[in-house]
């Protein structure tokens, strides 16, 4: 993505932050005609030492999994809280408005899962992000219910080869931080999730 060096982000803390807030991930592969193929899934984000995993899966009438068994090569996208910032917030009116948003763009490498013990592991962590009473009720179901479920999806784990992370806060215009932290504070659930970001980042706070 266009990433101008004063919304880049290094800190891999603060890429999990929005990829585990924010799970609902735009997943694009190819399609066996060339075309841009897109899912929209949960994804859980684990990290193994030094290595970025993120597991999900499709249903198997999804042809997505077949993409990634014939490409392996993806493309993962997060969005987190955005919201549009008027011109208002500067003292100089020779200005524009803008979007204001966080995003995380993860090169992937995928590989499937097909076992039975291992795709139930993988859906217990998703589980365990979303609804952990619900784990209960999973396993109440009994081996040859669960098995029929587990067999209509296909699970997969996908390796972060390049990680990208945006935070468009208007980190470069300091004389609009101010008026865009009091607009924030009284706005939408996005807008204030937008002020606490600011805030996580130092962004406008008086010495």
């Amino acid at each position: 993505m266009y990433l101008p060096p004063q919304f880049k982000s290094d800190d891999r803390g603060h890429a999990l932050a929005l990829m585990r807030g924010q799970p609902l991930a735009s997943l694009i592969s190819t399609d066996d005609g060339g075309w841009p193929y897109v899912t929209h899934l949960p994804l859980h984000a684990q990290e193994r030492g030094h290595d970025l995993v993120l597991l999900g899966h499709v249903a198997r009438p999804n042809a997505h999994w077949r993409y990634l068994q014939a490409r392996p090569q993806a493309l993962v996208t997060f969005l987190g809280p955005h919201a549009y910032m008027s011109p208002a917030v500067y003292p100089d009116l020779k200005r524009v408005p803008t979007w204001n948003y966080l995003a995380v763009h993860c090169k992937v490498e995928a590989s499937l899962i097909e076992e039975a013990g291992a795709k139930d592991r993988l859906l217990k962590r998703l589980i365990g992000d979303h609804e952990p009473a619900y784990a209960a009720q999973w396993r109440s179901l009994g081996e040859d219910d669960a098995h029929k479920m587990l067999a209509g999806i296909v699970a997969f784990e996908l390796r972060v080869t390049e990680l990208q992370c945006k935070l468009k806060l208007n980190q470069h215009r300091p004389e609009s931080h101010a008026a865009m932290r009091q607009t924030y504070a009284v706005g939408d659930a996005n807008e204030q999730a937008l002020g606490e970001w600011m805030d996580r980042l130092g962004i406008g706070k008086q010495a």
